[in-house]
């Protein structure tokens, strides 16, 4: 096989690629979760369990200049030993194509109960955060966040 067979198949490949990404941005960007759907993904990991308010400090902007890069930033006060630790944290946004946007799990290894990430939003939306206790207990944030310029499709 000489140079140009090798590069063409390259080229190829990458624009074949291409168009693949594109037909995904395509199909997901006009499908938006709710928050139905959210209440949906958060019954399916935990039922009918009520969730408590305090423990999680959710740190999100109130207003994000630009929907494709919005720092979150959560921390569950736990002592995080053997007996009282966080087992698992999940973020929800209700406009994104898809309503889990992160989980994180814990273990007293960990030492704190903390993450940080970077996240795309659709849209202004409600970000719901969760943390699982490990002896069951389930805690509850949210945070609205105005998106000026959108990220996931505009």
């Amino acid at each position: 096989m000489d140079f140009m067979s090798i590069e063409h198949s390259r080229r190829e490949t990458l624009r074949l690629a291409g168009l693949a990404g594109l037909a995904l941005i395509v199909t997901s960007s006009g499908a938006q979760a709710t928050p139905d759907e959210v209440s949906a993904a958060i019954a399916k990991l935990y039922g009918e369990k009520k969730p408590e308010s305090g423990k999680i400090k959710l740190d999100v902007p109130e207003i994000a200049e630009n929907g494709l890069v919005v720092p979150v930033n959560v921390e569950v006060e736990s002592p995080m030993t053997d007996a009282d630790y966080v087992k698992a944290v999940h973020i929800f946004a209700e406009g994104n194509p898809l309503p889990n946007v992160v989980s994180y799990k814990f273990t007293p290894a960990c030492g704190k109960a903390a993450a940080s990430a970077r996240m795309r939003l659709a849209q202004t939306q409600n970000i719901i955060c969760l943390a699982e206790m490990s002896n069951g207990s389930l805690y509850k944030a949210s945070a609205s966040v105005k998106v000026t310029i959108g990220g996931c499709g505009g």
